[in-house]
């Protein structure tokens, strides 16, 4: 066995992604454009409007940026329009993009409006479809396409107000996506359902930090989910590695979710009970 054994694993050289949803050096999206381009591909970047590219230039610096809102049909069929004036073929596309309006902070979730409700689906889970059916003729034929859920869509967690449902509704996506592309294509539909991080975005969802804090008490290793780990995962996806793999949310909580009774745990709410 050589030394450079295992050196192209990911199979990333040569090869061209559009990574959507960079916002600052601590974004997902960012920690997975990363290991694409040292792996020897080329991204794409989409950021979302003209002072996101302008805040993001310095990090961005000398690579293909676009921009494109995707709450926007014209701006997201406009973005298909110069990949295809261009002939960008595209072995992958990461979609790293979620909002949730909170004007009075996180409020019980039978009295979430409309409005937040409907704008949340567009922009965090329909604009996966949409995007896949504009880019569709811009994909390789086997492209991997990987997005980002979360870890507890079925679990009741106050901190994340109502994107819950929302990122239930973008990983049920997955399956109809790929069915749907299976006519004429072997895309593949992903997603990472990652644990609690800790990224700029979090940070702003009111009571946030202090569920963050908790789990990294109820995960076994005692440290919160990294987001170089997440990223790992989706570059694993995104890679002919996981050729097999479709229509799946890959779980990376370091596993939280088998420890939420954690005998340390327990006792500490107990005794402050009784307290």
């Amino acid at each position: 066995m050589t030394d450079n054994a295992g050196f192209d694993f990911l199979q990333f050289a040569g090869k061209t992604f559009l990574v959507l949803g960079v916002a600052n050096k601590k974004s997902v999206a960012w920690a997975i454009a990363k290991i694409i381009e040292s792996a020897g591909g080329k991204v794409i970047y989409c950021v979302r409007s003209p002072e996101r590219k302008e805040s993001t230039a310095k990090l961005l610096s000398d690579r293909d940026v676009r921009i494109c809102d995707v709450e926007h049909q014209d701006q997201i069929d406009s973005l298909a329009n110069q990949l295809a004036d261009e002939g960008v073929s595209l072995a992958g596309m990461v979609h790293s993009i979620a909002f949730a309006d909170y004007p009075e902070g996180i409020r019980p979730f039978h009295e979430t409006t409309r409005k937040q409700f409907l704008q949340a689906v567009d922009i965090s889970a329909y604009s996966l479809i949409s995007l896949a059916n504009a880019l569709k003729d811009r994909f390789d034929r086997d492209a991997s396409v990987v997005t980002i859920g979360i870890s507890t869509t079925r679990m009741a967690s106050e901190s994340y107000g109502f994107m819950a449902p929302i990122k239930a509704a973008l990983e049920s996506s997955l399956a109809f996506l790929t069915k749907s592309f299976s006519r004429f294509s072997r895309v593949r539909f992903n997603a990472v359902a990652a644990g609690l991080l800790k990224t700029s975005a979090s940070a702003g969802i009111p009571g946030y930090v202090d569920s963050y804090l908790y789990a990294e008490q109820v995960i076994p290793r005692g440290e919160a989910v990294q987001t170089d780990e997440v990223a790992n995962a989706a570059a694993f996806l995104l890679s002919p590695r996981s050729s097999g793999i479709t229509s799946q949310s890959l779980v990376v909580d370091a596993g939280m979710s088998i420890n939420y009774f954690d005998a340390s745990v327990v006792d500490a709410v107990t005794k402050s009970q009784l307290g």
